[in-house]
C-alpha cells in the first residue's frame, strides 16, 4: 500500500518508519524544509530508542521518502495518515485545530481514487465530521473515507508500541474504509487487536484514556503526600493496590506530576468539550488544578534543601519530561525549573538527551553541565527531576565529594534512600 503520512513529529515519523518497516511504501510530508533536508539526508530529527536504525534501513531501501509537497504525499496514495499538533490555545486550553485544518483543506486538492484519510492526531470529538466537510467543500467529486485512528505510542517507547500494540482504535463510517484500515495493518496478524467503533467514539477513546491515566497519576502523587505524613511507604501502597486486578499496577510510581505532549494538553481539551457540552467533569478537573499545584510543591521542597544558603547553587538531573525521549513539552522538570528561578537561584542542568531541546526553552536561564556529576559539582542539593535509568546507578561517594553540601531531592525515587543516607546524604524522597 502507499501511504502517505503529514507530519514528522513524535507521531509520524515513529508511525511512518513503523509502516516502512512492515512493507508498506511511506511517503511523508512536513511543511519544514530543514526538518524535510535532513530527514532526506538520513539524519534522524528526534529521540526514540530504536528508532534511528529502522529509520536509515528503510530509507536506504527506499521504502519511506520526505517531502514538503503535499501532492507527492497524497496522490495514488491508499491512506493518508494525518499527524500534526494539536496543541492547546494559551487561554482556554481546548486543541487548536489550526494544522489539521490546514492538512484538509492542502490534501483534499491531490486525493486522487478512493482514499482514506486517517486522524491520528488526538483531535476534539466531530472532528471527522469537520475534515470530511473541508475536504468535500474543496474537492466535491472526491472518492474518500475519513476515519478516526487515535494513536497511543508512548514516547520513549513509539518503536516498541508501534510493532507491540495493545489495540488499534478504529472508528470508521464505512466498511470500505475498514477494509483498507484492516489491509494497512494485515502484517501484524492476530497481534493487531483492533476494535471498530463509530467515529466519534473513537475519537472519545483517546481522550479518555489519557484524562483516566491522568488521574491515576494524581491520584497516586496525593497518596504519596498522606504517606509522607502517616509513616507508611507509598511503594508497599501502590504494590498492594496494583495487584488488584480491578486498578493494575501500572502509573502507580509517585513523582513530581504529569507532563508531556499528551496528558496536560488532553485533559485540558477534555474537560473544555465537556464545558461546551455542559456536562460536569469534576474529577478531570481537580486533577488539572492538582497536578498544577503538584509543581509548585516540588519546587519548594528543593527551595527549602537551600534555605538560608547565600546564593545557592542547585544541581539538576533531568529536564525531559520522562526518560527514554528527548521531549520538553510540559516537562515537569522545566516547569520546577522555572519556579527554581523566581527565587535567586543558580541551576546546572544535565539530561542525557533533551539538552538541546531544553536549549531552545529557556536559553542561557540554564548552566549546562556535561554528565551527572558535573551537574552536582559545587551544588548546594542535587534534585532528581526525571527518571532517566542511567541516574540509578549513579556513584554516590563521588556524587558527595562533588557537591558542596552533601543534599539529594529525589521526585522520582531512583536512588536508593538507605545506600543514600549510609553515606551521609540528606536524602529527601517522594512517599516514604
Amino acid at each position: 500500500m502507499k501511504v502517505g503520512i503529514i507530519g514528522t513529529g513524535y507521531v509520524g515519523l515513529p508511525t511512518g518508519v513503523g509502516f516502512a518497516e512492515l512493507g508498506h511504501d511511506v511517503v511523508c510530508v512536513d511543511a519544514i524544509q530543514a526538518k524535510v533536508d535532513a530527514l532526506k539526508a538520513g539524519k534522524i530529527t528526534l529521540f526514540e530508542d530504536g528508532l534511528e536504525d529502522l529509520f536509515r534501513k528503510n530509507l536506504n531501501a527506499g521504502k519511506i521518502s520526505f517531502t514538503t509537497e503535499m501532492k507527492k504525499a497524497v496522490e495514488g496514495a491508499d491512506i493518508v495518515i494525518i499527524a500534526v499538533g494539536t496543541p492547546p490555545h494559551p487561554v482556554t486550553k481546548e486543541a487548536d485545530m489550526k494544522y489539521i485544518h490546514a492538512a484538509a483543506e492542502e490534501l483534499a486538492r491531490y486525493l486522487t481514487g478512493y482514499t482514506v484519510v486517517a486522524n491520528k492526531s488526538t483531535v476534539p470529538v466531530g472532528t471527522g465530521d469537520d475534515v470530511e466537510a473541508r475536504i468535500r467543500k474543496i474537492n466535491p467529486t472526491a472518492d474518500f473515507d475519513v476515519v478516526s485512528l487515535p494513536e497511543f505510542l508512548r514516547e520513549g517507547f513509539a518503536v516498541h508500541d508501534f510493532f507491540n500494540p495493545d489495540r488499534v482504535i478504529v472508528g470508521a463510517n464505512t466498511e470500505k474504509a475498514k477494509d483498507v484500515v484492516k489491509e494497512l495493518y494485515k502484517p501484524f496478524g492476530d497481534k493487531a487487536h483492533m476494535l471498530f467503533v463509530k467515529r466519534r467514539s473513537s475519537e472519545t477513546i483517546k481522550y479518555a484514556s489519557n484524562a483516566f491515566l491522568a488521574m491515576k497519576i494524581h491520584y497516586i502523587n496525593e497518596m504519596a503526600n498522606f504517606c509522607e505524613k502517616s509513616g507508611a511507604d507509598v511503594y508497599e501502597v501502590a504494590k498492594g493496590m496494583g495487584l488488584d486486578t480491578r486498578i493494575g499496577n501500572k502509573f502507580l510510581n509517585p513523582g513530581p506530576g504529569y507532563g508531556g505532549s499528551c496528558f496536560p494538553k488532553d485533559t485540558n481539551a477534555m474537560a473544555y468539550m465537556a464545558r461546551g457540552y455542559g456536562v460536569n467533569m469534576s474529577l478531570i478537573e481537580a486533577t488539572i488544578k492538582g497536578n498544577d499545584a503538584r509543581k509548585t510543591e516540588m519546587a519548594e521542597r528543593i527551595l527549602a534543601a537551600v534555605k538560608g544558603i547565600e546564593n545557592p547553587v542547585i544541581g539538576v538531573l533531568g529536564l525531559a519530561f520522562k526518560g527514554g525521549t528527548d521531549d520538553c513539552r510540559e516537562s515537569p522538570a522545566m516547569d520546577i525549573i522555572a519556579e527554581l528561578l523566581k527565587h535567586n537561584v543558580k541551576i546546572r542542568a544535565y539530561d542525557p538527551k533533551a539538552m538541546e531541546t531544553a536549549k531552545a526553552l529557556v536559553a542561557d536561564k540554564l548552566e549546562y553541565a556535561s554528565d551527572a556529576y558535573d551537574a552536582a559539582n559545587g551544588a548546594d542539593v542535587l534534585a532528581v527531576l526525571t527518571e532517566w535509568e542511567d541516574f540509578k546507578s549513579l556513584d554516590l561517594a563521588r556524587l558527595k565529594q562533588a557537591l558542596r553540601t552533601p543534599k539529594i531531592v529525589d521526585l522520582r525515587n531512583l536512588i536508593d534512600k538507605s545506600s543514600a543516607q549510609a553515606q551521609g546524604f540528606e536524602y529527601t524522597g517522594v512517599g516514604h
